[in-house]
């Protein structure tokens, strides 16, 4: 119960201001999205870049953690793609962009945050890096799995050229690849260029969640609710139950391991809602996924929280 209290109750109060102050009316919806856009076009991805940057590369990017982490991501896409092609009957291309749901572990607004609150800042060094493969990952597979379903009988020989354009149009995706850029040849930065950023991230937590809650007032769970349900089962709990076996298998640290299974345990992100607004493909499921999932976390979570070492 302290757990709940502690680390995971502030950060879904800080949604739930934003869920009040959009639904009493104090913020509109335009002005919700005004600050998403600022959130995840500027403010994440100069955080990303801040993170990659000063990452010991060498210490970070652990092949088994990553492992461990990703294969629960794929195994938990095909469980959704498979499930609502044959189970739920739905077309190819509706199939993916469910599979993408199922997928999609709200690692930036949520992982992050509880991370931190469970076990420090000094935690979170495991996160950066399966975040900084996150967006890549993600949205590679799905994008590319999406755009196999759609040229279905058709040259795929565009298919590379088409991933690559979508991915590198996506502002996470960039600040990661100029923090790499940033880390890796060593580059120098003036000091008033690191202080700046050191200001930008400071808001990019709180201002993600609370945009979030507003986000959350427009969507509404209905229809679809056998669909949605499994979805939330994959990615609440097939998702850090395959992270936890594989973590396991792989003797990870434990540092590793809470910051594995813990990213895997959170909700569906807003992304999943964006990638199927991008192909008009299962928007009521993504949108009725990240509610209903976000509500559920805050005892899937806790519970998670409990049963890790």
């Amino acid at each position: 119960m302290q757990a709940l209290l502690d680390v995971i109750l502030p950060v879904f109060l800080v949604i739930g201001f934003g869920y009040a102050a959009v639904w009493r009316g104090y913020l509109s919806d335009a002005n919700i999205d005004g600050m998403m856009k600022f959130s995840q076009g500027f403010l994440f991805p100069a955080l990303l870049f801040q993170a990659i940057a000063q990452l010991d590369l060498g210490h970070a990017f652990n092949a088994p953690l990553l492992i461990s982490f990703y294969t629960g991501s794929t195994v938990s896409f095909t469980f959704g793609l498979l499930g609502a092609r044959f189970l739920f009957r739905r077309d190819w291309e509706e199939a993916v962009a469910i599979g993408f749901c199922c997928l999609f572990a709200n690692s930036l607004m949520l992982g992050l945050p509880i991370t931190e609150r469970a076990f420090g800042a000094a935690a979170m060094e495991p996160n950066y890096a399966i975040v900084a493969v996150h967006s890549p990952f993600c949205y590679g597979l799905g994008i590319t799995a999406m755009e196999i379903a759609r040229a279905r009988g058709q040259s795929l020989a565009k298919l590379p050229a088409t991933v690559l354009k979508a991915m590198f149009r996506n502002a996470l995706v960039i600040g990661i690849g100029l923090g790499f850029v940033v880390n890796l040849m060593s580059i120098p930065l003036p000091e008033a260029v690191l202080d700046a950023v050191e200001i930008v991230t400071r808001a990019a937590l709180p201002v993600a969640l609370f945009g979030m809650g507003g986000v959350l007032v427009r969507y509404r769970p209905q229809g679809d609710i056998k669909v949605i349900a499994y979805v939330c089962l994959a990615a609440l709990a097939l998702h850090p139950t395959v992270v936890w076996f594989m973590g396991k298998a792989l003797d990870i640290t434990r540092g590793e391991f809470r910051s594995a299974v813990l990213t895997a345990a959170m909700a569906p992100g807003i992304n999943i809602y964006v990638f199927a607004s991008i192909y008009q493909k299962a928007q009521r499921v993504a949108a009725s996924s990240v509610l209903l999932g976000t509500t559920l976390s805050i005892v899937t979570v806790w519970l998670w929280l409990g049963a890790l070492p």
